[in-house]
């Protein structure tokens, strides 16, 4: 996360995403009862980012997500911002109970997948508006620094100045269409999704697991994480929130624990 060291976003944040894990074999298999989950997130969207001077409107449920377990898929509930402060909210609901760590993990399997789709170095670069490049290159950006700490040393070297240009250019901004182009086809000839591909497909192979089948796993490994993943990805994932949680104990006295 970009953010000063108390958790504050250093940039504009447009897009607001959640993971939910659900548990199999509930009350919530029944539809009837999933609607009025729904139901409680919109309620509970709308209420709690209105305090942040969000407006969130139009509510959609029900989207299957691409690459999402085939008998079990992930599913969507979106609400758009009227007030322009962020684009939407966006809530994925996965079907197995896991740590919010876990399901980061787990997420970055369909992430690379979508990568794979616009960054096929087999192919042609793909034509894409400005708006849509920049929310890949965002997604890069996001994969690579979740998954440092599985990637091999050798990658780690290749892809760093490529990882720390683009960077820069968030930071700054990045408004121009040649820049983001320009950072596009960096991503794109530097091959940098494969070697994310690499960080999880060993680990999961393990498992008996192939990551790029995750569509066809059985439901129970839905969210499923391997030891080796866990213990080199999850520290790094819990680290700058627990400095946030320290620095903002500091200013304003105990808050509640991550654990």
């Amino acid at each position: 996360m970009v953010a000063l060291d108390d958790g504050e976003a250093k940039t504009n944040v447009v897009r607001l995403y959640s993971i939910v894990s659900l548990p199999q074999n509930s009350p919530l298999d029944e539809k009837e009862n999933f609607e009025k989950l729904m139901d409680l997130y919109q309620e509970s969207f709308a209420e709690v980012f209105g305090r942040y001077g969000l407006n969130l409107v139009d509510p959609k449920w029900g989207e299957i997500i691409p690459y999402s377990n085939k008998i079990r898929p992930t599913t969507a509930l979106q609400m758009w911002d009227t007030q322009k402060r962020a684009t939407f909210v966006r809530a994925f609901f996965v079907w197995n109970q896991a740590s919010w760590e876990e399901s980061i993990i787990y997420d970055m399997i369909r992430n690379i997948k979508v990568l794979k789709e616009l960054l096929n170095i087999n192919i042609r670069p793909i034509k894409k508006d400005s708006s849509e490049l920049k929310f890949l290159l965002q997604d890069v950006l996001i994969t690579y620094v979740t998954l440092r700490a599985a990637l091999t040393p050798d990658f780690v070297e290749h892809a760093e100045p490529i990882i720390q240009n683009l960077f820069d250019e968030f930071i700054n901004g990045m408004h121009s269409e040649e820049s983001i182009e320009e950072q596009y086809h960096r991503v794109y000839s530097s091959a940098l999704v494969y070697g994310f591909e690499e960080a999880l497909l060993e680990p999961y192979k393990k498992e008996n697991l192939d990551v790029r089948n995750v569509e066809d796993w059985p439901i129970d490994k839905i969210n499923f994480v391997p030891d080796e993943l866990k213990e080199k990805l999850v520290p790094t994932l819990q680290a700058p929130w627990k400095k946030f949680q320290t620095n903002l104990e500091k200013k304003y006295g105990e808050v509640n624990s991550l654990n």
